[in-house]
């Protein structure tokens, strides 16, 4: 490979300390947290959000308990726009979430900015960033140092013109590719704008250091931030924030060690969407210090469901073995490490009746499990019972290989059991005919409540869909007709006038064999009290499909 292409970071910035103090520190308690996931996780997204997916992630950051929360980029968009105007216009952030918006140094992107959170009675951080490495500079801008230390003071001067005077109003500047940016450079340009801005402690700035292209090991990144930290002027009327992407897959590591080397605050995206290999993940930043006892000061305490709005928002699948919140980091496939969780388990019940403490505030020390996964909302005998169906003959890849149905991964679990319950009944060894005779028992079945399924017909008219069902219910007929809503919706409307509420989780859509002539088939997650529980729907036709299954969950 053509490696001598490329230099390393040294060859193209000094990175000055010597003396490095950062190595020594601990971490002792959770920095100030902005997730960025509605702007800049946002721009990272094939499809950007629509207004409802960015108000559902919204809900979600402050249900958790963020505090500051970056909305979005609404010089650059009217959707962005429009929703820093409904939080203006509407009771949506409670009053002590800080609302931050983002803007280029540019004067009529400033205004339009300014424009867009008047009226809003939170504070306010409005947030201004230019490029100032050298390779930006030239190629990008057109600038050398001089002219563009010009083209930013400008900016902070415009801010101040239109912003000034607003109460709640803070101010932040970012030299963007600063992990690339000539330090006493870097250094020269956040005291100008401090300056400029009369950083002060009853306002202070908040002054953000990006990794924007991460280009070196962690502890390089350290060292810049702490020559930052250890040479600013105003230190005290700082708040120093770093903003790491994760381009080598270290931009976990480079976060925690710039919070020693004396930042303050961090960005990011909760499970690290982001441009290219993405943002830092604050998820797991914040839970890696739960696992060091240290209170991270959100809560992921029902992870699955964050999970689930994150997916939904970005539409983007998080990977089973992501971090904390993936469907297999409980799991251990080993039979050693299975047998060490199970005794794990078994001497942390013991420990509990044994000292009479709970087991949910008992000190945690089970083997291969770093924390509790009842922490997170998921339960003991999830990770013991998926870890038992580990070799129980390739369940999900006999019936994708022969039949086509490709499960997902909580669908696996919850059909895993019941094969398991049917081989230690009969103690027989299953082919996958059997399989899929299982699970058409378990899914395809309707239940006791006889349901059918009398019309549905679909159809648009005049760039409007509609949507005519009718269910006939032990014998009575219900029916409805609705214009752009979805058949899922329309089927769940009509049970629930026919009294029989449900509430889908999610839905997942597949097909029996292979070829044009094979029977669509739809996978319903559902819940029902605490708990999901699966059903599915077989139809040649998909919207047909998805009717049955839901009438099927609705019935079992």
């Amino acid at each position: 490979m053509p490696s001598a292409r490329y230099d390393d970071l040294f060859a193209r910035v000094d990175v000055p300390l010597r003396d490095r103090e950062w190595p020594s520190r601990r971490l002792t308690e959770a920095p100030l947290w902005v997730p960025v996931d509605l702007r800049d996780g946002n721009q990272a997204l094939a499809e950007p959000m629509d207004p409802s997916r960015k108000r559902a992630f919204f809900e979600l950051m402050v249900s958790m308990g963020y505090k500051e929360i970056e909305v979005g980029y609404p010089s650059a968009s009217q959707t962005d726009y429009d929703f820093v105007r409904l939080i203006a216009e509407t009771d949506l952030a409670p009053d002590d979430v800080t609302i931050v918006v983002f803007t280029p140094a540019r004067r009529d992107l400033i205004e339009r900015t300014v424009e867009s959170i008047r009226g809003i009675r939170n504070p306010v951080v409005i947030h201004m960033y230019t490029a100032t490495a050298p390779l930006w500079r030239e190629v990008v801008l057109g600038h050398d140092r001089e002219s563009l230390r010009e083209l930013i003071l400008a900016g902070g001067r415009d801010v101040l013109d239109f912003a000034g005077d607003l109460d709640g109003v803070r101010f932040e500047f970012s030299p963007e590719v600063f992990n690339l940016t000539e330090p006493d450079y870097a250094l020269e340009l956040c005291n100008a704008i401090t300056t400029l801005w009369d950083a002060s402690a009853d306002r202070p700035v908040i002054l953000n250091l990006p990794a924007t292209v991460e280009a070196a090991t962690p502890n390089v990144y350290a060292d810049q931030i702490e020559y930052m930290h250890r040479n600013l002027d105003r230190r005290s009327a700082v708040i120093l924030s770093v903003h790491p992407h994760n381009d080598r897959g270290t931009g976990i590591a480079c976060a925690e060690l710039a919070v020693l080397a004396g930042a303050q605050r961090v960005e990011g995206c909760i499970f690290g969407n982001g441009e290219r290999i993405g943002n830092v993940d604050i998820a797991t930043l914040a839970l890696n210090l739960h696992a060091q006892g240290i209170d991270p000061m959100i809560d992921f305490s029902d992870i699955d469901h964050i999970r689930r709005v994150v997916e939904h928002s970005n539409r983007i699948e998080i990977h089973p073995r992501h971090p904390y919140v993936g469907d297999l980091v409980h799991t251990a496939f080993s039979g050693t490490h299975q047998d060490a969780i199970k005794k794990g388990f078994a001497e942390h019940r013991d420990r509990a009746a044994a000292t009479g403490i709970p087991t949910d505030q008992l000190p945690w020390r089970v083997p291969y499990l770093p924390i509790d996964p009842a922490d997170l909302g998921r339960s003991y005998e999830a990770v013991i019972r998926v870890n038992s169906q580990s070799g129980k003959g390739g369940i999900a890849y006999l019936l994708e290989r022969d039949y086509g149905i490709e499960m997902p991964r909580r669908l696996q679990i919850d059909f895993s059991r019941r094969v398991q319950q049917h081989t230690d009944d009969t103690g027989l060894e299953l082919d996958s005919a059997d399989l899929f005779t299982i699970f058409e028992r378990s899914y395809l079945t309707p239940g006791a409540t006889s349901i059918e399924l009398v019309e549905l017909d679909v159809t648009s008219v005049g760039g409007a869909t509609r949507t005519a069902l009718r269910i006939d219910v032990d014998g009575t007929e219900h029916a409805a007709t609705f214009t752009d809503v979805g058949v899922v919706e329309a089927t769940t409307r009509v049970l629930d006038a026919a009294g029989m509420p449900l509430d889908i989780v999610s839905l997942h859509q597949t097909s029996l064999a292979a070829g044009n002539d094979s029977d669509a088939l739809t996978l319903i997650e559902y819940r029902r009290g605490p708990a999901t529980h699966w059903a599915a729907g077989r139809h040649r036709s998909v919207l047909d499909a998805t009717v049955i299954a839901v009438i099927n969950a609705a019935t079992a």
